[in-house]
């Protein structure tokens, strides 16, 4: 089986964006059961269809499959559910590991997390000076939720 094993953050300050570079995420939501999920996203020029399974909030199954990035573009705008979930996605090394940066956009807008996958949930992970509170585990920051519940309707 297939294991997405991730962490995620907020962000303190924007330390990480000297010499970073985003590429434009585009992605959409075909169910967002709890059990379950099926996403499709468009990065740049490549497009994946994503089935996820509920997790314990550090790992959960994920199976990706590339598909026609036109296609994926019909799936977004015809059967998805909206809004879309709109991000320019930053990578940045940090201490051998990759952290991949989401800078949300639209109804998302002021939202920014930093996540990093992992080969093992006991994996040490030296936090760059930039990361902020942990959120792991918690549903508000998946996209999932957040294509449901944008961030610029949250009351906090």
């Amino acid at each position: 089986m297939n294991l997405e094993i991730e962490r995620k953050f907020l962000l303190r300050n924007d330390a990480w964006r000297q010499g970073a570079t985003g590429t434009l995420y585009r992605q959409g939501y075909l169910c967002t059961d709890p059990e379950r999920t099926v996403r499709i996203r468009i990065g740049g020029d490549t497009a994946i269809l994503a089935i996820k399974g509920a997790g314990d909030g550090l790992a959960r199954p994920e199976f990706e499959y590339p598909i026609p990035p036109a296609e994926a573009a019909t799936l977004l705008d015809t059967l998805c559910l909206q809004p879309l979930v709109e991000k320019l996605r930053y990578l940045v090394s940090f201490a051998g590991l990759t952290w991949e940066i989401d800078e949300f956009l639209g109804a998302n807008a002021g939202l920014l997390l930093a996540e990093v996958e992992l080969e093992r949930a006991d994996q040490p992970v030296p936090l760059p000076p930039w990361i902020g509170r942990e959120v792991t585990g918690d549903p508000r920051y998946y996209n999932a939720w957040l294509a449901r519940h944008p961030f610029s309707t949250w009351a906090e």
